[in-house]
């Protein structure tokens, strides 16, 4: 554990004054914001946060009227660390006369409208937290770290916390259509281009998981009023749902974290691959929504099938071309191994995001512990520097830590050992053990050095 930190102090740097924080957290999204409320209350703490847009908003592009989290409200940013924080979404909820309507509802899953009212509500109560700094560099001058913004504004600091989140993941094979003038878009920008996209006769969503299937469903219920065809592909083979069942959520309790980090690195590629219905999947109820939408197109119409509507398994997308009118998708069955072909005039790569390091870390690359390829090493309290003691990483650790690195459930968790390695002390206590199962080979079923081992032993028969 850290030596606890000291106050921060001043000291002259090129002929002037400056203020030197404890800790810098550059990125604005839940989990840096989380960090924020939780380290607000810690006296000892010079804390300051930098973000380049002009006010919170948490995935404005997928802000659709009847979305919720996949999480319960508890998951908010501060109440699995500190549940009588002032930061906790019940709190908000009081504040706006909405704690009673919510109760009534009797639904745990927030909508995501509504939390991202709340990231706001806390944002604005948080005198840490600075909006319009967009950074482009970040130095080091032998004592401190300089965080330099766009609006030439220097900070200094002795810590730094990464919360520049992910940005969208585009195929390789359809990157240039996405940069050009049609209406090829990621999911990320799916409602500011909305009116673009319903003007087409036809439309294909491409994906696996909720934002694939949001999309999907919004435009099915507004196909009527616009007369597109609508098309969903997906390589999965079939179009997976959200696992929930309790045993299974309990891949997300410290304990799990820690025995993945403790696997080879390519042994947890492949672990992550096969868990994305852990985390990559469509809620139940976004599923059953879609299919009653469906059979209610399907009413009066005979056969299982629903005319203007298209959704297509086990299909990769090979190659995406621009034509006069559009786009001609090249495609592969996965299974049955056959290429197909299929021409539309918009295109919603509902794809994913990807973690990635920012360029303005590049003047000191040399201080980041990466893996060999590339990405950030985290220790087991989210560091990422060679020491330990100075730069951490929010939801840039998933090839480290696990799927769990995203969820929004764990956010307050990550940030209570955060803030317990920069004091040397637990100011929120940090769960050990919260699963009932257990991971690996427990301790007290080892075989002992000097014991016969069973494929040592030998029947009667084979002596």
């Amino acid at each position: 554990m850290n030596a606890p930190t000291t106050p921060a102090t001043v000291f002259t740097v090129s002929g002037g004054s400056a203020h030197v924080h404890d800790l810098i957290g550059i990125g604005l999204g839940p989990f840096n914001l989380g960090l924020a409320a939780l380290a607000d209350p810690i006296s000892e703490l010079d804390c300051l946060f930098l973000e380049g847009r002009d006010r919170f908003d948490w995935h404005p592009g997928m802000m659709l009227d009847d979305a919720t989290l996949q999480v319960p409200f508890m998951a908010d940013l501060v109440t699995m660390a500190d549940p009588t924080s002032r930061f906790s979404f019940l709190n908000f909820l009081k504040q706006n006369g909405r704690i009673y309507p919510f109760y009534i509802r009797e639904s745990f899953l927030p909508h995501r409208r509504e939390y991202n009212q709340y990231c706001q509500w806390v944002a604005e109560r948080l005198d840490s937290v600075r909006f319009g700094q967009q950074v482009t560099s970040v130095e080091h001058d032998g004592e401190t770290y300089v965080v330099t913004t766009a609006t030439g504004e220097r900070h200094l600091t002795r810590r730094l916390v990464l919360g520049t989140g992910t940005s969208p993941r585009v195929p390789e094979c359809a990157a240039t259509a996405v940069a050009g003038d049609g209406p090829a878009i990621h999911s990320a920008e799916y409602l500011a281009r909305k009116d673009e996209l319903v003007d087409r006769r036809s439309i294909t969503v491409v994906g696996s998981g909720q934002s694939a299937a949001e999309v999907y469903l919004d435009l099915l219920t507004d196909q009527p009023d616009h007369d597109y065809q609508l098309a969903w592909l997906t390589r999965s083979p079939r179009f997976f749902s959200m696992e929930y069942t309790k045993l299974t959520l309990e891949l997300t309790s410290p304990e799990y974290s820690a025995y993945f980090q403790a696997l080879p690195a390519d042994k947890r590629d492949r672990l992550l691959k096969s868990q994305q219905s852990l985390y990559k999947g469509i809620s139940g109820d976004t599923i059953d929504a879609i299919h009653e939408a469906l059979y209610t197109r399907s009413v009066g119409q005979g056969g299982g099938g629903v005319a203007g509507t298209t959704l297509l398994t086990n299909t990769e997308v090979r190659g995406v071309t621009g034509t006069e009118d559009g786009y001609h998708l090249a495609l592969r069955h996965v299974e049955q191994e056959e290429d197909y072909e299929m021409d539309t005039e918009a295109l919603v790569l509902a794809t994913g995001y990807r973690a990635g390091i920012p360029a303005f870390l590049e003047p000191v690359r040399d201080r980041l512990r990466l893996d060999e390829n590339g990405r950030y090493a985290a220790s087991s309290t989210f560091s990422v520097d060679h020491t330990d003691r100075e730069i951490w990483v929010q939801n840039g650790e998933e090839h480290t830590h696990g799927f769990v690195a995203p969820d929004l459930g764990m956010g307050a968790y990550r940030s209570s050992v955060i803030l317990a390695a920069i004091l040397g002390r637990e100011p929120y206590p940090v769960e050990k053990r919260v699963a009932f199962q257990e991971f690996g080979v427990p301790d007290r079923f080892k075989i002992q050095p000097g014991k016969i081992q069973p494929s040592e032993l030998q029947t009667e028969e084979n002596r």
